[in-house]
């Protein structure tokens, strides 16, 4: 008895230990065979495991006996999904990077932390600088707003100085920037003025530009490319229409080969297009859509030959562009636009005729400049410029006797758009130093799409609500209202937010950065036995050591496995590993009992891309917190990033194991798994404690506040509110310690309660403070006057004459706080 007990646990710890780590198929043999022969097991046990070990370690007969039965149920059964041919182009588009790591439930952290960490040039520092700073300073955003477009001198400026050929090389006249110094111009504009970072942003993005740099001919490089970097060529990208939105692959529009009188081979196209940014104002319109060839001419074999992409002059007979949609009244052009009868050169095919038919694969390897540079770009401007304006507001405004941002309820929401702001941060670079690196993720750029732009919406909305009546009175005074009005519009670009979560991050996730998955459905579909069984039996193994990760790390919060770094971040790195193996392994019961349904199941799918995308978070914080020096005093920012990420991931998980609706184990997952889910849970939301020290450090000016909003426009001129704000704040810093000795004056009752201007000479008068310590009150208590007054307008000015960007005050306003 005493040996088959030793046996059993000699089974059960071997089993564990080569599943943790994931021994190949013959380790486990060996191992099989050696705990054999300690025991005094029959001949037949012999036979019969040696049979056993054949079948399954000798391939040719795997594939016979095991593997080919195995493909042909599984084809049969249509247990793998069907990949449609848009689908399949989706797939193959762009690279599996670091999230393959992620979903392998075993992540190398020396690997995730050794990407490439990307630094300006001083050619790019010098741009930032200069123009993009006398950008800044030229545009005044209140009249961007009021007057519907930028001034022409700002139009001029941006032309001349390159701003619409950041992304065009050189030779071509370009300034042929980096991905990083790309997001740092936008970042910069965007904090200035939303109209006109999008102006910028979208010329850089995905358009003619972008595809004509990677897929056009010698002859239409050197034709478009030197007149779109100098902005003598103004263009747009014509993509969505009525019926195809996110669906891009549903295009409607069409293009049909014909052959004019001059024997010349030509295209007759037709398109309604919406949401075109800069189509009114441009003057080449790059344009996807339909291409047929029912004649052959193209010589191709088919007759609709698939999506296409080609290059169309404005002035082209049969084009309008000319009006305007007003996308919640944010004054950037997005139009419009229709081709009737359209007739240009096949030479209009991007890449010439030989691209025919192959645009659905440009434009999903060309997103990832949208959705990994300008998007974050814009997003993380927003978290940096909010939590620098909340936290001036928070030390400035003063109710009971003492700062708002001493207020429990302010320091919250505070806290929250400090750690937002160093998540974004830590992301963004994380993603530019993988496409500075000359990747394209496409997986990766689909989650920062919608995880920044989600993001931002909460920072927004968390400094509306400190700001107040000052964030909804609408004037130039306001440093909110533009930012709130604008939120929604990066939420229904590059895809809808909801589709982007629900279909294209885990759905595409699933099958591209898995280890096998992509490789069953391929072998299965093209009858390849031999690369089924190596992908399926990989698979296997994959899936069994996994369970056995996911089981031993949930049991020792993952202290069986060996951290990047000690200290304050061990604990986060072993918490990414089990958040790994948890999801490698629910990924694969997911894909296992719901197959091609899975697609359809988008609650579950957007729980785990959740999952998948705050992994990818935690990541980023990670290696920013470690290439940064492990500074002490962000120690703060990177806990509460951290354990946000993981709040997250935990709540994905309990609505992951609350849907399994499998019979038995669905009862398993939603009672047992849960419990003890919730008793030993994977992460929380950030303690109190964190959202106060980060409130505190956001209302200290000085070196670190500067560097968590790093990289935005912060005007100096005496007319501009924010610049008044920032004065405020240091004013009002510099004055607290006097300000607490009347406090404490008037709470000892040798000063009774009165105006604080009165207040201030009291105290001087009774020699509490001196005539130092109270100009620094009158200085203080005169710029917080000044900071919080709201804008209000005569009824002549409110019923639609536009206040040309000067601050208009009635007298009234001057003395009224909110």
């Amino acid at each position: 008895m005493q040996m088959i007990v030793g046996t059993v646990i000699g089974f059960v710890v071997l089993g564990l230990g080569l599943g943790f780590f994931g021994a190949p198929l013959w380790a486990w043999t060996i191992a099989v065979a050696g705990l054999l022969a300690t025991m005094d097991v029959t001949p037949a046990v012999w036979i019969v495991f040696g049979v056993i070990a054949a079948i399954f370690n000798i391939f040719p007969i795997r594939q016979v006996l095991l593997s080919g039965p195995v493909m042909a149920i599984m084809k049969k059964m249509g247990i793998l999904p069907v990949i449609s041919e848009t689908e399949m182009t989706a797939l193959k588009a762009g690279q599996v990077w670091v999230e393959g790591e992620l979903f392998s439930g075993k992540p190398n952290f020396k690997k995730l932390l050794t990407q490439n960490y990307p630094k300006l040039t001083a050619e790019e520092q010098a741009f930032l600088n200069g123009p993009v700073e006398e950008a800044c300073r030229m545009c005044d955003d209140y009249k961007t707003w009021n007057e519907k477009d930028l001034t022409p001198e700002i139009w001029d400026f941006l032309k001349k100085k390159g701003f619409l050929g950041m992304i065009i090389p050189k030779e071509f006249g370009g300034l042929g920037f980096s991905a990083l110094a790309h997001s740092e111009v936008v970042m910069k504009l965007a904090s200035r003025s939303v109209p006109l970072s999008i102006t910028v942003m979208v010329p850089n993005s995905l358009g003619p530009a972008e595809l004509l740099v990677h897929y056009g001919t010698d002859e239409q490089k050197k034709h478009y490319l030197p007149r779109l970097a100098s902005g003598e060529m103004v263009p747009c990208f014509a993509l969505t229409e009525p019926n195809a939105g996110s669906d891009a692959g549903s295009l409607q529009s069409s293009g049909t080969v014909f052959k004019g009188t001059d024997g010349k081979l030509q295209l007759r196209l037709n398109w309604n297009k919406r949401w075109i940014t800069l189509a009114a104002v441009s003057n080449v319109l790059g344009l996807a859509f339909r291409l047929y060839d029912p004649e052959n001419l193209l010589g191709l074999g088919k007759k609709d030959l698939g999506i296409t992409c080609a290059l169309i002059p404005t002035k082209t007979p049969g084009v309008v562009a000319n009006r305007r949609h007003d996308p919640l009244g944010v004054p950037f052009f997005n139009c419009p636009t229709q081709g009737i009868d359209v007739v240009v050169p096949v030479d209009a095919i991007i890449g010439g005729a030989a691209q025919a038919g192959h645009g659905w694969q440009m434009l999903m390897e060309s997103l990832a400049a949208g959705r990994g540079i300008s998007l974050p770009a814009q997003a993380t401007a927003g978290g940096k410029y909010v939590a620098r304006v909340a936290s001036a507001h928070a030390l400035v405004r003063r109710q009971f006797g003492t700062s708002i941002g001493n207020f429990e309820g302010i320091a919250e929401p505070l806290g929250r758009i400090g750690g937002m702001t160093y998540l974004l941060e830590a992301a963004r670079k994380y993603t530019l130093g993988g496409i500075d690196a000359g990747i394209k993720p496409s997986v990766i750029t689909a989650i920062c799409k919608y995880y920044f732009t989600e993001a931002q919406r909460v920072v927004v909305n968390d400094g509306m609500d400190i700001l107040g009546g000052q964030g909804i009175s609408q004037g130039p005074r306001n440093l909110m209202a533009h930012a709130y009005k604008a939120l929604p519009i990066s939420i229904t670009v590059e895809g809808a937010n909801i589709l982007t979560r629900t279909l294209i991050i885990f759905g595409q996730g699933a099958l591209r950065a898995h280890p096998f998955a992509y490789k069953e459905v391929d072998a299965v579909a093209r009858g390849d036995v031999k690369q089924f069984d190596r992908a399926f039996w990989g698979h296997m193994g994959h899936v069994f050591r996994n369970k056995i990760r996911m089981v031993l790390l949930t049991c020792t919060r993952g202290w069986l496995v060996l951290p990047a770094h000690g200290g304050v971040t061990a604990k986060y790195y072993r918490r990414l590993a089990w958040a790994s193996a948890t999801f490698a392994f629910m990924a694969d019961f997911s894909m296992g009992t719901l197959g091609g349904k899975l697609k359809l199941k988008g609650k579950t799918t957007g729980r785990y891309a959740d999952v998948l995308g705050h992994m990818y978070f935690a990541t980023a914080i990670l290696k920013q917190f470690e290439v940064e020096g492990r500074r002490k005093e962000d120690e703060p920012l990177m806990q509460w990033a951290l354990e946000h990420c993981f709040a997250q991931i935990q709540t994905a998980f309990d609505g992951i194991f609350a849907s399994i609706d499998v019979p038995l184990i669905g009862a398993i997952f939603r009672g047992p798994v849960r419990w003890i889910n919730a008793l030993n849970p994977i992460g929380h939301r950030p303690g109190d404690e964190l959202d106060v020290k980060i409130a505190h450090l956001m209302q200290i000016p000085g070196e670190q506040r500067d560097r968590l909003t790093q990289g935005i426009f912060v005007p100096t001129g005496e007319h501009e509110q924010l610049a008044r704000l920032e004065l405020a704040m240091r004013s009002s810093f510099e004055s607290d310690a006097v300000n607490h000795k009347v406090r404490r004056a008037v709470k000892k009752k040798i000063l009774a309660k009165q105006a604080p201007s009165e207040l201030f000479k009291a105290a001087l008068e009774k020699k509490i403070i001196n005539q130092q310590e109270y100009d620094v009150l009158a200085r203080a208590e005169t710029q917080r006057n000044q900071v919080i007054q709201v804008d209000d307008f005569d009824l002549k000015e409110y019923k639609g004459q536009a206040v040309q960007g000067t601050q208009t005050q009635s007298a009234s306003s001057t003395v009224r706080a909110i």
